[in-house]
C-alpha cells in the first residue's frame, strides 16, 4: 500500500505504477485462454452462491462514516438511541479514523472536514472523552481546517439540532417553496430527485428551527468558541454568488415575519407531500438522507414515534443497517463485537441485472434456472405507476425499473436499459411476459429523452442553472444532466431491441461522439470515472453499428492503452473529479480493469497486448473464492463529494470481462 503526500493509505500517485509485479505477457495464447475460462468458471460459482432464494443479488453498498453518524443523531433527536446500536455503530466508525486523526469519504481518501465533524459528534455520543488520543487528533486536525465553520450547511444543520450552531447562521430553506409553480425558478422539480426527497422536509425542519438540549459542548471544534462563526464577506452584487447570498438575507427577514397560516399551510402541503411519497415499505425513495429528513419533519409536525407512517419509517431505516461480527475484540477481549454500519441505499435492481449478464457472459446456458429466477423477481420489480418523471413528461405512459427494492416514484434510466439488457439475456418460459415488460420499459425510455438527443439518470431536462447556485446546496450535484454513461446504456439497449436505427437512437449516438473528451475518453458520471464512461461508450456505440476503425473507437482505445498501468490492470482514483492529473490514474482494481477491457473487446482489441496483459491480470488476481478485493471506492453517488463502493462490482464486472473474452462478444437483435 502506498502512502500519499497527505499522509493518508491506499492511493497511489498519479505517475506511479499502481503495482510492483508485472505479467508474463509472452505466454502462449491457450495459456491465457485456459487461465481466464477457469476464473470465469470460478466467478461463475461465487456468484451462484450469492443469488437469494427469491432470485435477486445485493451486494453492500459502502459509503461514508456521515451515514452512520447521522442514524445516530436522529435516534439521540427523538429519544430512541438505544446502547447495543451506539456501541456497534462506534465500532465501526473508530474503525475507519485515519492515523492523522481525520475520516475520509472513500478508501485512501483524503481527510474530509464535514465527516470528521460527523464522526467526532458520533463518537462524543458513545463516550469517548475529548481528551483521548483519538479524539484530541481529531478535534485538532478540524480547527486546523477551520472548525466546525469550514463544515457543510448538512453537517451544521445536525449541530442546529442540538443547540451545537445557531440556526441563525445556516442558509434559509422557506416551506413556501412547495408553492412555486412547475414552471418558475427553483420550484422543487428544479432539483434532482434525490435533492428534492431532501429538501422538501428540511424546509420544514429550517421553519421550525428545534433545538433539543445538547448533551456536551462542543468547544474543542471551534477555531474560537467565543467567535464560531465570523461574518464573511458578501460577494459582489453583480455575480450569481453575490445575488443568492442577498437573496439568503431575505429569506431570513421573511422568517421573522413570515404570516403564520400561510407557513402553517406551506408546512401542510409539505407534509402531504412527503406522506404521498413513502414507499409501500415505508422507505422514500429507497434512500437513507431522505428518511432520515422526513422522520424529523413529521415529528416536528406532531406525528408521533406510534403513528404508522413514522413507524414504518423508523422501520425503514433499521433496514439500512448492516451488522457484522468482524469488529475488534470486546471489552472482555474475547471475541469480535459486533459492528453497525449504514448503507445510504440498497442497489438490488442493480446488482441482479448486472449479475444475471455477467453470468450470461460467463456461459451459463439462457435457460438456468438462477436466471430464469432472477428474470421473474426482476419482472415483478418493473414500476407501472407515474411517478414525479410525469411532471416532466406528462403524457409519458410508465414503465421500468427503480435501483432499490422499493422506489416506484422514481424509477430510472440506467437500471431501466440494463434491466432490459438482461431480460434479453435469458430464455424465459414466458417470452411474451418479458416482451411486454420489455417494450414498456423501452417505450418510457425514449420518452424520458432529454431536448439534447441525451439521457439523464431518473427526470428528463432536469438541467436549471439555479439549484446549485442556492448557499444551502453544497453537498453535492443537486441537479440531474444528461450523462454519457447513462446515454451509453440507453443507446446499447435500444441496440439490441432492434432500433439503432431509429431517429431517437441517433441523436444519442450523436450527443455520446459530441462529448467525447480531448484524450479519447468520456467522463463517467456514476462510476469512477473516465474508465468507467469510456468502458460504457465504446461497447454501445458498437452495438449500434459504429465500426470498431471509426475516429471516435480509436481514440477511445488509444486512451486505454495510455492508462493501462504496469501491472497490467486499470484504476482511477476519485481524485479525477478534483485534479486532471489523475485522471485515468489510480491503483488498478478488479472493476475498472473489467471496465477497460469490455470497452477494448468491444472495439475488436481481443488479441491486443492490453487486452491479453488485463486479462492476465484478472486471472492472477483473483481470490480462491472466485472474487477479486477491492477495497477502493468506483462507485459515484456526487462527483468527487459522495462515492460509493459497490461490493458485487469486484465480481460482477471481471465476469462479464472475462467471459466476453472466453465466449464473444453478445450480438444485437435484427431490426424490427
Amino acid at each position: 500500500m502506498t502512502a500519499t503526500t497527505d499522509g493518508s493509505a491506499g492511493a497511489v500517485s498519479p505517475r506511479a505504477a499502481a503495482a510492483s509485479t508485472t505479467h508474463d505477457t509472452d505466454a502462449p495464447a491457450s495459456g491465457l485462454d485456459a487461465a481466464a475460462a477457469r476464473a470465469a468458471e470460478r466467478a461463475v460459482e461465487n456468484l451462484l452462491a450469492r443469488q437469494d432464494p427469491e432470485g435477486w443479488w445485493k451486494g453492500d453498498l459502502e459509503t461514508n462514516v456521515t451515514m452512520d453518524a447521522e442514524d445516530l443523531l436522529l435516534r439521540q433527536f427523538l429519544g430512541i438511541l438505544d446502547a447495543d446500536t451506539l456501541r456497534a455503530a462506534a465500532l465501526h466508525i473508530r474503525r475507519e479514523q485515519r492515523e492523522d486523526g481525520a475520516w475520509a469519504t472513500f478508501y485512501g481518501g483524503p481527510g474530509e472536514v464535514s465527516a470528521t465533524v460527523e464522526a467526532y459528534v458520533a463518537l462524543r455520543l458513545a463516550g469517548d472523552p475529548p481528551e483521548a488520543p483519538h479524539m484530541a487528533r481529531a478535534s485538532a486536525w478540524v480547527r486546523a481546517r477551520g472548525g466546525i465553520a469550514a463544515a457543510r450547511v448538512f453537517t451544521r444543520i445536525w449541530l442546529a439540532l442540538f443547540g451545537w450552531w445557531r440556526w441563525e447562521d445556516l442558509p434559509e430553506l422557506p416551506p413556501e417553496l412547495i408553492f412555486l409553480p412547475k414552471w418558475f425558478p427553483l420550484n422543487i422539480y428544479d432539483f434532482g430527485c434525490w435533492a428534492r426527497q431532501t429538501i422538501v422536509p428540511l424546509t420544514v425542519v429550517s421553519a421550525k428551527r428545534p433545538v433539543r438540549p445538547a448533551p456536551f459542548p462542543l468547544d474543542e471544534l471551534h477555531t474560537d468558541p467565543a467567535r464560531p462563526n465570523p461574518p464573511r464577506p458578501l460577494a459582489p452584487a453583480t455575480g450569481w454568488d453575490g445575488i443568492f447570498q442577498r437573496l439568503d438575507k431575505a429569506l431570513h427577514a421573511y422568517h421573522r415575519i413570515a404570516p403564520r397560516a400561510l407557513r402553517g399551510t406551506a408546512m401542510n402541503v409539505a407534509a402531504r407531500w412527503i406522506i404521498e411519497r413513502q414507499e409501500n415499505d415505508g422507505c422514500w425513495g429507497g434512500i437513507q438522507p431522505p428518511a432520515v429528513y422526513s422522520v424529523i419533519a413529521l415529528h416536528l409536525l406532531g406525528y408521533d414515534l406510534d403513528h404508522p407512517v413514522m413507524r414504518a419509517g423508523l422501520e425503514s431505516l433499521d433496514r439500512f443497517a448492516v451488522w457484522r461480527e468482524d469488529g475488534p475484540p470486546g471489552p472482555d477481549g474475547q471475541g469480535g463485537a459486533p459492528t453497525r454500519m449504514i448503507e445510504a441505499c440498497q442497489s438490488p435492481v442493480w446488482d441482479t441485472c448486472l449479475a444475471a449478464i455477467a453470468l450470461a457472459d460467463g456461459g451459463l446456458p439462457p435457460d438456468h434456472p438462477a436466471l430464469v429466477k432472477a428474470v421473474d423477481w426482476m419482472l415483478d420489480e418493473e414500476i407501472t405507476r407515474t411517478g414525479d418523471w410525469a411532471v416532466r413528461r406528462p403524457g409519458l405512459p410508465p414503465g421500468g425499473w427503480a435501483f432499490e427494492f422499493h422506489n416506484d416514484n422514481y424509477p430510472d434510466i440506467d437500471d431501466t436499459a440494463e434491466v432490459v439488457l438482461a431480460l434479453r439475456r435469458v430464455r424465459h418460459p414466458d417470452p411474451a411476459r418479458v416482451d411486454a415488460a420489455v417494450a414498456r420499459g423501452t417505450r418510457w425510455t425514449l420518452g424520458m429523452q432529454s431536448r439534447n438527443g441525451a439521457w439523464a439518470a431518473f427526470d428528463a431536462d432536469n438541467t436549471s442553472p439555479f439549484p446549485n447556485k442556492l448557499p444551502f446546496c453544497d453537498f453535492g450535484e443537486v441537479v440531474d444532466p444528461p450523462s454519457a454513461d447513462v446515454t451509453a446504456h440507453v443507446v446499447e439497449m435500444l441496440a439490441y431491441e432492434g432500433r439503432a436505427q431509429d431517429p431517437r437512437t441517433r441523436r444519442g449516438i450523436e450527443w455520446l461522439l459530441a462529448n467525447q473528451e480531448p484524450n479519447g475518453a468520456w467522463f463517467g458520471r456514476w462510476g469512477v470515472n473516465h474508465v468507467y464512461g469510456t468502458g460504457s461508450v465504446l461497447p454501445a456505440l458498437t452495438a449500434a453499428g459504429l465500426p470498431v476503425s471509426h475516429p471516435a473507437v480509436r481514440r477511445a482505445v488509444r486512451w486505454l492503452g495510455t492508462v493501462q498501468n504496469e501491472d497490467g490492470g486499470w484504476g482511477e482514483d476519485l481524485r479525477s473529479y478534483e485534479d486532471e492529473a489523475w485522471i485515468g490514474r489510480g491503483a488498478s482494481t478488479a472493476s475498472q480493469t473489467a471496465w477497460a477491457l469490455i470497452a477494448l473487446l468491444a472495439a475488436g482489441e481481443r488479441d491486443s497486448e492490453p487486452v491479453r496483459r488485463g486479462i492476465a491480470w484478472l486471472a492472477e488476481t483473483q481470490r480462491e473464492d472466485g472474487s477479486w478485493d477491492e477495497p477502493y471506492f468506483t462507485g459515484t453517488g456526487f462527483p468527487w463529494d459522495f462515492s460509493i463502493n459497490y461490493h458485487l462490482y469486484r465480481l460482477v464486472f471481471p465476469l462479464t470481462a472475462l467471459g466476453r473474452y472466453v465466449h464473444g462478444e453478445p450480438s444485437p437483435g435484427k431490426e424490427r
